[in-house]
């Protein structure tokens, strides 16, 4: 695979504000069959030759090389035009979501340590865990006592189980690491075998501890550290005399590498990581990476997953945007597995650099300054999605350990009913919940005095409330809808078109507060919804540029 620059500390995520990377010249292609005509006949007529084929349980993914003078996006347009061919698309580069900074941990003071905690030396400092309001590392501010994952009472419960499989798809594993090796799991058929042979006829050779796609072979040891530092929070062993503790005690790790030691990776190689790892039989794979645009291989392969049975914690990402408007992959994908995460931090807000949706974004969780292992039998602390995906990750290890496997849309909706509301997540995921992990084990559901999302019923307007088509300068619209009976009400904005982060409809419940600014353009886009049976609205235009407007016909209530 041909190496991408990769800057170290850089927030990389998908998002409508930045330039999706490809890999260049490459284009990726699914036939409908598997005649080797037809394939050359594709590559024939766009100019193409094979750089490769990825062979998957479920077909073959080719991956075409172009000519330099080719335009990626008219040959995926001719290429989709074919009738032999299912999809095409660019190689997508996707890459760790790293953190902003990266905190000295010489630096840190070790907080005293807790009753009836793990006696790893650095259990004081893992503020998700056990938030005492004093031990984030570095703090600048005190945190809020009890705005963790309520371990100490989960593991009350379980701890773990290694029968349990987790896959962290990322930059490989310090498989070494003293507080990761016990936890590790081990191909034996590869590690008692042949060096160089497939002894155990899966496929891939030598693969004792996973795989390393990026590499091509079968040491997925991290060269990075991002991937290790995942594991770490996963499930770093405990009272084990050195280190941190994970989520959770007892667990078995596949390691499995498909970004590069610098940080970054390829559609062609996700696809073939995921495979592997469903082939492997896993329970949950984590996923703290994202880039590219839309892929259909790589959804494909997700929902291969899905329909295994298999678990996908997805990183929301840390451009700070919304993921309903900007999507960010793979976590924006509407598969049952899917499970995308926000960062929440120790004063229980929303990070400031956390992606978010109400629509597309599930949990958030501890992401701020988070303490966990590193390459090379390391410790730091990091901040970001990254950070938070395994912390649900280990939280649904443990519930894995203690009732089985359950349908992962079950999983899905028992995660969020469980978690802990909190105020500064409303509007910002689908349920405004952070991660409690004694909540998910006892399926504590806390009451929320909130819409249900299947009862919202349509009222249409008598006269539809809309601006001039186009709007002019220095707007200043208001209109006050109010249903009585209703308890929940929210707007259903049919279209709108308005200069971007200037021109504003706003959405403001009955003591006319701001529930949530819309602006830019969209259709059918239905607000954040306010308590009572009143919505005031307001619409702003400055005095520059004008655009088509806005039109709304109906609100959406429930009684």
């Amino acid at each position: 695979m041909k190496k991408l620059g990769f800057l170290a500390g850089l927030v990389l995520a998908a998002n409508a504000h930045a330039a999706v990377e490809t890999v260049p010249g490459e284009v990726l292609v699914k036939l409908k069959g598997t005649d080797k005509a037809a394939l050359k006949s594709v590559m024939n007529n766009v100019g193409a030759t094979l750089a490769r084929t990825v062979k998957l349980s479920y077909g073959d993914v080719h991956v075409l090389k172009l000519d330099q003078k080719s335009n990626i996006k008219s040959v995926v347009k001719s290429l989709a035009s074919d009738p032999s061919v299912e999809y095409a698309e660019p190689n997508f580069v996707y890459r760790a979501i790293v953190p902003e900074k990266e905190v000295n941990l010489q630096s840190l003071m070790a907080p005293l340590m807790q009753f009836g905690a793990p006696n790893d030396p650095k259990f004081g400092q893992l503020w998700g865990l056990d938030n005492t309001g004093e031990n984030e590392p570095s703090r600048t501010q005190a945190g809020l006592v009890g705005a963790d994952v309520d371990a100490f009472k989960a593991w009350e419960i379980t701890k773990g189980s290694r029968a349990v499989k987790i896959a962290v798809i990322d930059t490989g594993i310090d498989y070494r690491h003293p507080d990761l090796k016990d936890n590790m799991l081990i191909n034996e058929a590869e590690l008692n075998g042949t060096e160089g042979v497939d002894d155990d006829g899966n496929g891939f050779v030598d693969d004792i501890y996973g795989y390393d796609f990026a590499g091509k072979d079968g040491d997925p040891m991290d060269g990075h550290s991002h991937g290790t530092h995942c594991a770490g929070t996963i499930g770093a062993t405990h009272d084990n005399g050195v280190g941190v503790a994970g989520v959770m005690s007892e667990v078995s790790f596949l390691a499995v590498k498909f970004l590069s030691d610098s940080g970054s990776g390829s559609t062609a190689d996700a696809i073939a990581a995921i495979d592997y790892a469903t082939l492997r039989g896993v329970d949950i794979m984590s996923n703290s990476w994202g880039g590219g645009g839309y892929s259909e291989a790589l959804k494909e392969a997700i929902e291969r997953a899905s329909e295994a049975g298999i678990l996908f914690t997805a990183a929301a990402g840390n451009s700070g945007s919304n993921n309903d408007q900007s999507p960010h992959y793979p976590s924006n994908y509407d598969v049952a597995n899917v499970i995308s995460v926000a960062a929440s931090t120790a004063q229980d807000d929303l990070a400031s650099f956390s992606c978010y949706g109400r629509r597309t974004v599930h949990i958030a969780a501890p992401g701020h300054r988070i303490l966990s292992t590193t390459k090379n039998g390391g410790y730091a602390v990091y901040s970001g999605t990254s950070m938070a995906t395994p912390h649900v990750t280990g939280a649904l290890g443990l519930l894995l350990a203690q009732e089985g496997r359950m349908p992962v849309a079950e999983v899905r909706e028992r995660l969020m009913a469980t978690s802990e509301p909190v105020g500064a997540l409303r509007g910002r995921t689908i349920n405004s919940g952070r991660l409690n992990a004694y909540n998910l084990l006892t399926n504590t559901r806390p009451e929320r005095n909130e819409p249900n999302p299947s009862d919202w019923k349509t009222v249409a307007l008598e006269q539809s409330w809309e601006t001039s088509h186009p709007y002019g300068h220095n707007v200043n619209m208001e209109r006050t809808f109010n249903v009585p009976g209703a308890k929940f009400m929210r707007l259903k904005i049919s279209k709108y078109d308005t200069e971007k982060n200037y021109d504003f409809i706003s959405v403001k419940n009955a003591s006319r507060q701001v529930v949530e600014k819309v602006s830019g353009k969209g259709e059918g886009h239905v607000t954040d919804y306010v308590e009572g049976d009143t919505i005031h609205a307001t619409f702003t235009s400055d005095r520059s540029v004008d655009a088509w407007g806005f039109v709304i016909t109906e609100v959406e209530v429930q009684y």
